[in-house]
């Protein structure tokens, strides 16, 4: 199995920063996780299926690239980056490879015990090991989880439809699902925790009941478009002095940037993601934050076209 590395590795550009003034512990999380989505049929752009489906992981390295350098210690979960025929066990795409990723993320967190997390992925499946392991540590009924995107990622393995496990992740932060993976999580939220923001696809009408029977709220663009008060009332209504966020990209509107795999229309605009996470970073004590679902299409067509140049492959 080719990976990144045979284990973590560890990047500390300043380590007199890695440390705020509270004395908490902030650490830097690369999760390329790819193998939660099978989304290559939606980025045609890219000739090769292989080089679409695994965008997620160069969507990471990205990130990582343009976030800046403020001193946190890197850690990068290794992934495979092994390209093999698509198949579900008990309903999810590479369901074993996905489950040995999720035990070194654990792994890394249960060594270096940060205060806080910072994600970059990687689909948003990345969001689920750091979060539960975060609910663990400061107790599930004290960490609200705000989930900043257009889907609710709440399929179940049970649904028959797509397997993909970027799809499961609400699901399994809630301890509902694959029990090889759920089995692992340190922690599950409970659905008074948890809130949507900027959803507006919910793929299947059972996607739409099963959030009602859930019992999970949600805020439309539209309800969050002038100011966060709606999130901060329901964050205050929790209870929960901590809180943490997973924004994927593609909650952003197309008609300002295309950023992830999913296109739908009327979506957040940049600044509002922006400004909602701030506010509620001034409202509670931000523990996690992820930031999801890259999907570099132009920098995967221009590495591949890189590749094939004289004197450079």
């Amino acid at each position: 199995m080719e990976c990144v590395a045979a284990a973590a590795t560890t990047a500390i550009a300043n380590p007199q920063t890695a440390t705020d003034m509270n004395n908490q512990k902030d650490i830097r999380l690369i999760y390329p996780q790819w193998q939660g989505g099978e989304i290559a049929r939606w980025i045609t752009e890219v000739e090769k299926p292989e080089d679409a489906a695994r965008g997620y992981y160069l969507g990471a390295l990205l990130l990582d690239f343009l976030a800046p350098d403020n001193g946190q210690p890197t850690f990068t979960v290794p992934v495979s980056t092994e390209y093999r025929a698509r198949e579900a066990v008990d309903g999810v795409y590479d369901r074993d490879i996905i489950a040995s990723q999720t035990r070194a993320a654990l792994d890394i967190l249960d060594i270096e015990n940060p205060d806080r997390i910072v994600v970059l992925g990687g689909e948003c499946s990345v969001s689920v090991a750091p979060f539960t392991w975060l609910a663990a540590k400061y107790g599930s009924d004290d960490v609200a989880m705000i989930w900043i995107d257009a889907h609710p990622d709440i399929t179940l393995p049970a649904d028959n439809t797509y397997p993909g496990y970027h799809a499961m992740a609400v699901t399994a932060s809630m301890g509902m699902g694959d029990k090889k993976i759920t089995g692992m999580l340190p922690a599950k939220l409970d659905a008074s925790r948890i809130l949507f923001v900027g959803l507006r696809d919910w793929e299947r009408d059972e996607i739409k009941a099963r959030q009602q029977e859930l019992g999970i709220p949600h805020l439309t663009a539209q309800q969050v478009r002038d100011n966060s008060d709606a999130v901060i009332k329901w964050l205050r209504s929790t209870g929960a002095s901590k809180a943490v966020i997973h924004f994927d990209m593609d909650v952003l509107d197309p008609n300002e940037i295309i950023a992830a795999v999913g296109v739908v229309p009327d979506g957040m605009k940049i600044s509002e993601v922006v400004r909602v996470i701030n506010d509620v970073a001034s409202a509670s004590e931000l523990v996690g934050l992820t930031v999801a679902e890259p999907m570099p299409r132009t920098a995967i067509r221009i590495r591949n076209m890189l590749n094939e140049l004289p004197l450079l492959k």
